[in-house]
Formats: structure tokens, sequence, C-alpha cells
């Protein structure tokens, strides 16, 4: 960060590979978060960077926006940041229509994430009558609509309770197994 006496991260050297579940572990402010949205370029922390971050071996800020929106999904930590609609419906096709995908894909994508991730019964409801667990199966629900090949989540069970957060951390491995997905995710506890 600009005006910090130290970096917020020092030596951190590593690949991931395609389909790896990775858990990053460390306490409050060490900078899990930090290293997290350098992943994506519209989020990286303002400041001076050094080093590289390569994206199937392309340096991530010569990757379009357009394909690190595609492809790179990220959760965050608080569900009620995320959701920018007013119903669950919109808001599984927001990330896909934004992506310019024609209607029909954008159907066929929200039917497809309706059905694997279990919501259809409330599928046409008001996001705000939603828990904070469905909210954040709703978040996750929406970011894989995109199909990404890799799943950033930034401590994403942090404010579910612990049966919300048990469930929804099947689902990330579900993800991870059945679909190969790479998963990246950071953690306080595990």
């Amino acid at each position: 960060y600009p005006d910090a006496e130290k970096p917020a991260i020092r030596d951190a050297h590593f690949s991931i590979e395609q389909g790896e579940f990775i858990v990053i572990c460390g306490k409050s402010g060490c900078g899990k978060t930090t290293l997290l949205r350098h992943f994506k370029t519209v989020m990286s922390p303002y400041g001076k960077r050094q080093g590289q971050i390569l994206f199937e071996g392309q340096p991530l800020e010569e990757v379009s926006v357009r394909r690190q929106s595609a492809e790179i999904g990220y959760v965050l930590q608080s569900p009620d940041n995320q959701i920018v609609t007013d119903k669950v419906w919109h808001e599984l096709a927001f990330g896909v229509e934004n992506l310019g995908y024609d209607q029909q894909t954008i159907r066929l994508r929200v039917a497809e994430m309706a059905s694997f991730f279990g919501i259809q019964n409330w599928f046409s409801k008001n996001v705000e009558e939603l828990s904070g667990g469905q909210k954040q199966l709703l978040n996750l629900a929406s970011v894989m609509a995109m199909q990404p090949k890799v799943l950033v989540l930034d401590e994403p069970t942090s404010q579910l309770d612990p049966i919300a957060a048990s469930e929804f951390l099947s689902t990330i491995r579900k993800i991870n197994l059945d679909l190969g997905i790479t998963v990246i995710m950071i953690e306080h506890r595990l």
C-alpha cells in the first residue's frame, strides 16, 4: 500500500496447478485478502507491486478484464457486498449478461446453476428475503454461471453459522472434484 512503512506481502513464490484446491490460513491482518486481490487486476490494491502473477503462462496484467471476469471467479467475504440485483434469478444472470452472452446461453446457465446449487425453491425470491448462507450460496452460483477456471474465495464462511459454513464448504469441494475448478480459498480458521 502506498503509505505503508513495509510491504503488505513479501517473498510470496508459488505455483497453483489446474484443479488444485488450495487453502491459505493465517491470523487476521496478515495479508491474506491483499494476496487474493492481486489475482484480479481490477481488485488489486493501489500501490507498488513487484514481481509477476501469471495466468495460464501469461502475465495477469496482459489478460483482458473480460477474460479475467469470465475465467477467475471471486467470492467476497461478506455476502451482501457482492449482490447487485433485487431477485435471485437476476443475480444468477447478471455476470453472464455482462459478459455479453445471448439470452439462450444466459437462460441455460442460470437454469444449470439453479439446479446444481439446489436453489430452485427460492429462484424467484427477493434477495433481501434470503439468509446469510443462502446469499453466499447465491454469490457462488452467480460466479459459477460464468464458468470460471479458477474460483477465488475470501473467507467465504466467516459470516455463516457452523451448519451453513459446513454445507458451503462441501459445495466448494464438490465444485473442485466434479467440475475440476481450481479453488484458492483463504480462511483465518480451519
